[in-house]
């Protein structure tokens, strides 16, 4: 017998961590919390049918590295959502993970304290931890479902969720996406491509069976039902696609394949030119088109924190500027609830 290893030959090590069953012993649901994510599933969900006419906005950081900074962030949008409720449905974004093209810090449930340890199971408290704190408050709230595994540890959680335009192709996520109980939006590819956002929407509709994990932490096939609760988000490509031209284009292309006209756009990423600033700009657009009579945009997207900005993540982690990005630039507090009232005023006249 030879001893010459032939597999895991790059894997450094194999850590053992909580179950997602340990972690909801941890962090509990109560019935608020339950009354908030049955609640914000339900609604989102009238929203994209047309039943509820109000127009869903995803607001929030574009990735959380700070609860306390989370939390104060949640306590000022739950006011702004309760002013604004007869016509908009603000839910909180609370993304964990990032997407890398290359490298580069990928979220706080891969690494919480920002200083490359990678401590996940540290990370995954935190993550369950906050999501509790906003339900609580009575805050639904939207993540994106970038891992396949995760899920099982707060999707309980989460009332509307996102795919990245990097996993929108992706048939891992496509089958997983078909078993979540939320909403699902998936955004077109990077450079543009809608059709991989339709395609998805097709395939997320119908029944698929996949290895992951069950609540116990054992290898499982899942099998799930399907789920039509699905819509595209418009984020841009290699130029931006939230105008009233571009909008028409995708309502005859999701009309003709049979798929409901209902879309929302992301003010961010390749719509803005990855400039937080104009996010306004996009946003007005959408106002426009809505006020002109416009019935497919169902929601919108902005990425915002307390402060306006983005910054570098530093070698020492206590010069963090409090309430600024480390990943994508945001608009500030202020600004974000101007716009937001503003637009509320307008599309309802």
């Amino acid at each position: 017998m030879t001893d010459k290893r032939i597999e895991n030959i790059n894997v450094s090590a194999e850590d053992a961590i909580i179950t997602p069953n340990q972690l909801k012993d941890l962090y509990p649901l109560n019935e608020n919390i339950i009354r908030t994510i049955e609640k914000g599933q339900g609604t989102i969900k009238n929203i994209l049918s047309g039943e509820d006419k109000r127009i869903l906005v995803v607001v929030g950081p574009c990735s959380i590295h700070d609860i306390d900074v989370a939390k104060a962030y949640a306590q000022k949008l739950k006011k702004l959502a309760d002013e604004l409720s007869d016509t908009l449905y603000l839910v909180m974004r609370v993304y964990f993970e990032k997407p890398r093209t290359t490298v580069g810090w990928q979220g706080l449930i891969n690494d919480p304290f920002l200083d490359d340890s990678h401590q996940l199971e540290e990370g995954l408290k935190q993550a369950r931890e906050l999501l509790t704190y906003i339900a609580e408050i009575g805050l639904p709230v939207a993540g994106e479902a970038l891992d396949i595994v995760t899920p099982q540890y707060i999707q309980d959680l989460i009332s509307w969720t996102a795919i990245g335009a990097r996993t929108t192709e992706s048939q891992s996520h496509r089958k997983m996406a078909s078993g979540l109980s939320s909403v699902v939006g998936f955004k077109n590819g990077t450079d543009g491509n809608i059709k991989i956002a339709v395609n998805a929407l097709e395939s997320v509709a119908s029944p698929h069976n996949f290895i992951s994990i069950d609540p116990d932490g054992h290898v499982a096939v899942v099998r799930t039902k399907g789920n039509s609760n699905t819509h595209i988000i418009l984020r841009g490509g290699k130029e931006p696609n939230y105008d009233s031209d571009s909008v028409a284009r995708y309502e005859k292309y999701l009309a003709k394949v049979g798929l409901p006209t209902r879309m929302m756009i992301d003010c961010s990423h390749a719509n803005s030119n990855k400039k937080a600033a104009n996010q306004r700009l996009v946003l007005k657009s959408i106002e426009e088109q809505i006020k002109t009579g416009n019935k497919s945009i169902m929601g919108v997207m902005i990425e915002s924190n307390l402060f306006a900005g983005k910054q570098s993540i530093p070698a020492d982690i206590t010069t963090l500027q409090y309430g600024v990005s480390v990943t994508d630039e945001c608009i500030g507090w202020d600004e974000t609830e101007e716009l937001l009232k503003a637009f509320a005023t307008s599309i309802q006249s």
